[in-house]
């Protein structure tokens, strides 16, 4: 099948990356948003391209916050009472997930993408975006305790024994502090992490953006899909108003929303709401570097003029309403290890869906129909590995053979 022209539903990080490799190799797009450029999960995060970091969401020390902690509002992990059946297959399944053994098969192949999500970065930027990567030198993660880092160095451990790439020091109260001083005094030992870069989400999602528009793509905001159809020389994607588009091929990169979707073209693997929380505030001095509270489960990223302060993993539908309770659980969690902050002035509070599976792998790939293709489930790494997924994707669209990669991110699996 010769593919010339491509609709890509989504507007967020993956599904614009696909867009641009898809340009790349000469394919005409048009990107559909049922709101616009990065209005979920792309826009509010903390924005990190760190693949010391990036790996299988679930995992053995999920479980054993055991079933009490995640109950708990103020809980990292929070996953609400529910009688959602959708729901409770999905932690059903994920509970599956969070043994040893699968974790680290799963970290094998988090190892192989980690190893070049960077350099698809690379080809955006030399492909002429405006906005850049920013390195992350240092990259700090803080703790309270030497018995609580301990547990991100025995996680480091487990990376490098299933072939990923860490590169660290140790560091004592005194020089993670002058290393960045708007550390509390509750802050004992730190790690400083080497290799990472980040980005300023909405900065960055706007570039490129703009680059598909320069490069002759069309983005449509304020279309909300309701249907898709495939045919026999083509597949059609139509709004609510009857408004439709048709093209050789579609992309779905919808995030939590990809299931309703994808489901009719033979995709069963649920993708459940991930909820994360942000916010912004304005330190009495902007550190320079993203800033990490493993314990805590706290991510903090300089965007140019503020502080992003972002965390929880909220199991609950995409649609629920913003819960003023869980940004407070951040900020309680985080005030005793950062100074210099009025907590009373927080902007720009926000809730967004990451796309989860229950195995913690992406779906990216072919469905039971030549012309639908699926890219989502990245979970909390949508912005980590999003343009990787587009180099990938377009790349098995243009030429019809996969990367041996794309195996293990079968949306049929």
């Amino acid at each position: 099948m010769t593919v010339r022209r491509v609709i890509v539903v989504g507007a967020g990080v993956v599904g614009l990356s696909t867009a641009w490799f898809l340009q790349e190799r000469e394919v005409e797009v048009t990107v559909l948003d049922r709101e616009g450029v990065a209005a979920d999960a792309s826009w509010g995060n903390a924005g990190w391209l760190a693949p010391a970091l990036t790996l299988p969401l679930p995992e053995p020390s999920v479980l054993r916050y055991g079933l009490r902690s995640a109950l708990t509002p103020s809980s990292p992990v929070y996953v609400p009472p529910t009688t959602d059946l959708r729901l409770l297959r999905f932690l059903a399944g994920f509970a599956r997930n969070c043994t040893p053994g699968r974790w680290r098969a799963s970290m094998a192949v988090f190892a192989q993408a980690n190893r070049v999500a960077l350099d698809a970065y690379d080809d955006l930027i030399r492909g002429g975006l405006t906005e850049q990567t920013r390195t992350a030198d240092p990259f700090l993660a803080a703790f309270v305790s030497e018995s609580d880092r301990q547990g991100l160095l025995d996680e480091f451990e487990h990376v490098r024994a299933a072939g990923g790439e860490v590169d660290y020091e140790l560091l004592d109260r005194d020089t993670v502090r002058s290393l960045e001083p708007l550390l509390g005094e509750a802050v004992r030992v730190g790690v400083l992490i080497r290799g990472q870069r980040f980005i300023d989400p909405p900065r960055f999602l706007a570039a490129l953006a703009d680059s598909v528009r320069e490069r002759g793509g069309e983005i449509v905001e304020g279309f909300d899909t309701e249907s898709v159809r495939a045919r026999a020389e083509s597949v059609e994607v139509t709004g609510p108003d009857g408004q439709a588009y048709s093209a050789d091929a579609v992309v779905l990169a919808t995030g939590a929303r990809l299931g309703d979707l994808a489901r009719p073209f033979g995709v069963r693997t649920i993708v459940q709401a991930g909820r994360g929380y942000s916010f912004s505030v304005h330190p009495a001095e902007l550190p320079k570097n993203p800033i990490y509270f493993p314990t805590q489960r706290v991510a903090c990223t300089p965007l140019h003029d503020r502080l992003r302060i972002a965390g929880m993993m909220e199991f609950r539908s995409p649609d629920a309403p913003f819960d003023p309770r869980r940004v407070q659980a951040i900020i309680d969690a985080t005030r005793p290890l950062l100074s210099g902050i009025d907590w009373s002035a927080t902007k720009e509070e926000w809730v967004g869906s990451r796309p989860c599976t229950a195995d913690g792998l992406p779906l990216i790939g072919e469905t039971l129909s030549p012309r639908v293709f699926v890219a989502g489930g990245h979970g909390m790494w949508g912005v980590a590995l999003g343009p990787l997924t587009g180099r990938l994707l377009a790349e098995l669209m243009a030429t019809g053979i996969p990367d041996p990669l794309l195996r293990r991110f079968d949306p049929l699996r």
